[in-house]
């Protein structure tokens, strides 16, 4: 009997998604440049039925590739061959709400935006706010370990759950706790890109909403006077709920698109948003304003309104640009703050070497990049060149002492990356943790850890000053 048959045999034929056509949704997640139909999708509304295709899958020996709303941008939930997508968009229950402990426990399929606005009424909000967070689900979230334009005061995913409950690949269930002592499990899990184990259910933290926020934008003449106002902001002890940047092309397109009112003459704009009680806020934005001697323009918000549509503009960028490119390419990597402008000068100087435009947005406060580079997958070669290009980057964050990824994870995405980023000693780590929860490698298998093999044939390709990395393997 094949698995298909075994799963409509034992969950309600409702649930399960076959048929080449009828699975082309699922095909891929917010990386849409690669792409893989599964052999079936199962949306289970019930844990129950989390546990049963479990253990179908098992039995099978099928892969099993977990996957919330689709929104990832790395390849995180795209399918692999003959895998069977185990979808939890219908798990969508807020289970609890603890108004004394200011937590909430929620279902993964629960929208990021719809547990602040289940809490709205007490107050409280849940704070991490990633651009697409009117769409993207909680769990997608813990497995990504998302974050947002207000992370810099608030934090990632990871500081802002309190535990999560997941079911292995045998079926059993498992609490990982803020409170546990020890090995750290639930940082762990908190970005493992459903490698682990299946998540179903967690516990968030929530805000209680500040008195009052206000927005300061200021446009710059350089990119480099915007990049020095953000590490004097932060030199000065001041901790914004937000702090982003935006270069030019990001400025015009965000304009063109959702209409914010942006300084369209400037080469760069630094959005900074101050919280909290009145006195501190106005206190904060005199300090700011003192800081942006070398700004060409600059304006506070006077009303909620008006702060909102500010934010607006800079959530709108990828879409925004994706109105003016057939494609284009989202990059996520983080890199100390005082790099900021010379890895943008280098960005550019990339985007003419390979004849590519690309749009720069960053949460600036953190370092974490979000360069968007615009391609033509029409024209032959310029996929193939867009990634290239997405690759330098990456190992420009490396060489100046940053990371491959910030909140938008490895997924297929970046397994070369690693490469660069890792020891095979470190590497082998990551698969050993691996093998300890799913020893049959059942679990989104070939997502976020490339094997030694793939990163020798890599090295084979990329030898520097002679050192060939991983002597020890075999060359094919």
């Amino acid at each position: 009997m094949s698995i298909i048959s075994q799963l409509k045999k034992s969950l309600p034929k409702n649930i399960i998604i076959s048929g080449e056509e009828n699975t082309r949704p699922f095909e891929c997640d917010g990386l849409s440049v690669y792409k893989q139909k599964p052999l079936a999708v199962v949306l289970p509304n019930e844990i129950k039925q989390v546990k049963k295709v479990l253990e179908i899958c098992r039995k099978n020996k099928t892969p099993i590739v977990t996957r919330g709303a689709g929104t990832g941008l790395s390849g995180g939930a795209m399918p692999i061959k003959d895998s069977v997508v185990l979808g939890l968009s219908k798990l969508t229950e807020i289970i609890s709400i603890n108004l004394d402990e200011q937590t909430a426990i929620v279902q993964p399929g629960v929208r990021n935006l719809a547990i602040s606005e289940a809490v709205d009424e007490y107050g409280l909000y849940y704070a991490p706010d990633p651009s697409s967070q009117i769409a993207c689900t909680i769990g997608g979230n813990v497995a990504e370990n998302a974050g947002g334009v207000h992370c810099l005061k608030y934090g990632l995913t990871v500081q802002n759950i309190e535990s999560i409950k997941i079911m292995t690949i045998d079926g059993d269930e498992l609490v990982f706790s803020r409170e546990d002592e020890g090995l750290g499990l639930l940082a762990l899990m908190t970005g493992s890109e459903g490698l682990l184990g299946i998540i179903t259910e967690i516990t968030v933290k929530l805000t209680k909403k500040p008195q009052l926020a206000k927005l300061v934008m200021a446009g710059f003449d350089s990119v480099r006077d915007c990049a020095n106002a953000v590490s004097e902001i932060i030199r000065n002890g001041i901790i914004p709920a937000g702090l982003e940047m935006m270069d030019e092309f990001a400025i015009k397109a965000s304009e063109d698109f959702a209409r914010p009112g942006y300084p369209l003459e400037s080469k760069a704009l630094l959005l900074c948003e101050l919280d909290g009680s009145e006195e501190f806020v106005n206190i904060d934005i005199d300090k700011v304003l003192s800081l942006l001697s070398k700004a060409q323009s600059v304006r506070v918000s006077e009303s909620e309104e008006e702060r909102l549509l500010l934010w607006k503009g800079r959530k709108s960028a990828f879409p925004a640009v994706g109105r003016i490119s057939p494609d284009y390419y989202c990059m996520d990597g983080t890199i100390p703050k005082r790099h900021l402008a010379d890895v943008l000068e280098k960005i550019n100087d990339l985007s003419k070497y390979f004849s590519l435009r690309v749009a720069n947005v960053f949460h600036a406060g953190d370092g974490n990049l979000h360069p968007l580079i615009l391609y033509d997958a029409g024209i032959p070669g310029e996929l193939e060149k867009a990634e290239e290009f997405g690759n330098e980057i990456l190992k420009l964050c490396i060489e100046v002492g940053g990371s491959i990824t910030g909140e938008h994870g490895v997924g297929i995405e970046k397994l070369d990356a690693m490469c660069y980023q890792f020891s095979d000693a470190e590497l082998d780590v990551f698969h050993q943790i691996k093998a300890a929860f799913d020893p049959l490698s059942l679990l989104n298998p070939g997502k976020a850890i490339p094997t030694l093999n793939r990163c020798a044939e890599l090295g084979s390709m990329h030898v520097h000053h002679g050192d060939l990395p991983h002597p020890e393997l075999e060359r094919f």
